[in-house]
């Protein structure tokens, strides 16, 4: 039986890496095998690409190539394996990140972003999402308290609101898997949504 895939997509600032790793132990502790991951990353590859796109200057077909490249040899290497072997793979970022960051955010041809994927990953989509969806100016007000930001968080809140209005598009269109969770309040609150969701999945 294959894994299931659940991913957590948001803006920079929502708060969204924070929830991966107690979903990761709530499933252990229900009898399930987790492989936890990232994107752009996840393998020595991958990894290596994650670092260029972070702090390299480009454009955005370059930043385009360079993420897909980075996802064929995740999914190759990490993703597929896992969930053939029935395993639940929770993945920091994929696919819909791509549409919203470089397409809705960049304003790169959504057109071309979806000939790759169909390159690169074929049919191979999450089956559950949790989209934490936050204001760009609150999450801009995190990022600042939390690190140094890099080429992606520097940009201005324009941008994210761009990004947001992406992910926005991607829950509508793919309702089915995406849970929006409301990730402005507390943290606890926030962990309550995830799990109610998750809960609701009976998994």
């Amino acid at each position: 039986m294959r894994g299931r895939f659940i991913t957590f997509e948001g803006i920079d600032g929502a708060g969204k890496s924070t929830h991966i790793e107690p979903v990761a132990e709530q499933l252990r502790a229900s009898g399930h095998t987790v492989v936890v991951t990232r994107e752009p990353g996840g393998t020595p590859l991958a990894e290596r690409l994650r670092e260029l796109l972070l702090n390299a200057p480009m454009d955005a077909l370059t930043e385009a190539l360079l993420v897909f490249a980075a996802r064929r040899d995740h999914v190759q290497q990490v993703i597929a394996p896992a969930l053939a072997r029935g395993d639940t793979v929770l993945c920091d970022r994929f696919t819909d990140a791509t549409f919203a960051y470089q397409g809705a955010g960049r304003g790169f041809d959504s057109a071309v972003l979806k000939t790759l994927e169909s390159w690169v990953h074929a049919e191979l989509q999450p089956d559950l999402t949790f989209w934490f969806d936050v204001s760009a100016e609150q999450a801009a007000e995190r990022l600042a308290a939390a690190r140094t930001p890099d080429r992606f968080e520097q940009q201005d809140a324009t941008f994210f609101s761009r990004v947001s209005d992406g992910y926005r598009v991607r829950a509508e269109t793919y309702s089915q898997r995406f849970v929006r969770i409301d990730s402005s309040v507390d943290r606890d609150a926030v962990s309550r949504q995830v799990m109610t969701a998750l809960a609701g999945r009976c998994w």
